[in-house]
């Protein structure tokens, strides 16, 4: 039965927006994690964890996330384990997460003037003191605002789990779409809210990029 777009549909849309948030924190907490690692292994005087760290990240950027996302959730099928789509949500976008944020933090830890690592091994410092105490702290401003952005950019993503059933801001509009069939009335509505939620991520963005690039910074 067909029904009318009523509040009672955009509380739905709007609580889905909730979820959408959760997956998105989750994802970018544990591509943090891991993309920390990663970028202080595209950066290791090691080669082998170099080798194995740009393999890594390869891999995921050269691929769609989407079937990123389908071989995490059928492919756990196969192996015999039983993932839900949040689940398989969350772990498929945090290895996404951590490929892209690894690549963009080994920039910024490149970034610092060479002068800077050399001093510091001047001083005795191996990598791991080299990189806690001189570089990934002049590291850490450069990375601000790429990061934010990236931010924005996974959380667009998250709709992408709207494939494997997973009930985000997407997946409501879907739904409330198929009882209401006003797509341009519901989809309206989800961009909206999408735009809502990363438009004052952007202005960060812009402003710290201009805060950080100003004179004497």
């Amino acid at each position: 039965m067909i029904r009318s777009f009523s509040i009672n549909e955009f509380y739905f849309l709007l609580s889905a927006v909730q979820w959408t948030l959760a997956l998105s924190a989750i994802a970018f907490l544990g591509g943090a994690v891991a993309g920390l690692l990663i970028a202080l292994g595209r950066t290791s005087p090691i080669k082998p964890i170099r080798l194995a760290a740009t393999g890594y990240i390869q891999v995921f950027q050269g691929t769609p996330l989407l079937m990123q996302l389908f071989l995490v959730f059928f492919g756990a099928t196969v192996l015999g384990i039983d993932m839900n789509p949040w689940a398989a949500a969350a772990l498929g976008l945090t290895l996404n997460a951590s490929a892209f944020l690894g690549e963009i933090w080994r920039g910024c830890i490149q970034a610092v003037p060479r002068g800077q690592w050399e001093a510091a091994s001047a001083l005795g410092l191996r990598y791991p003191g080299l990189m806690r105490y001189v570089i990934l702290p002049q590291a850490v401003k450069v990375a601000l605002p790429p990061t934010v952005g990236y931010l924005v950019q996974l959380i667009k993503g998250t709709s992408l789990a709207a494939i494997i059933g997973f009930t985000e801001l997407t997946r409501a509009g879907q739904i409330v779409n198929n009882a209401t069939f006003q797509p341009f009335l519901v989809f309206s509505i989800v961009a909206a809210l999408y735009f809502v939620l990363c438009w004052p991520l952007s202005l960060l963005a812009a402003r710290l990029e201009a805060r950080y690039a100003a004179p004497g910074r």
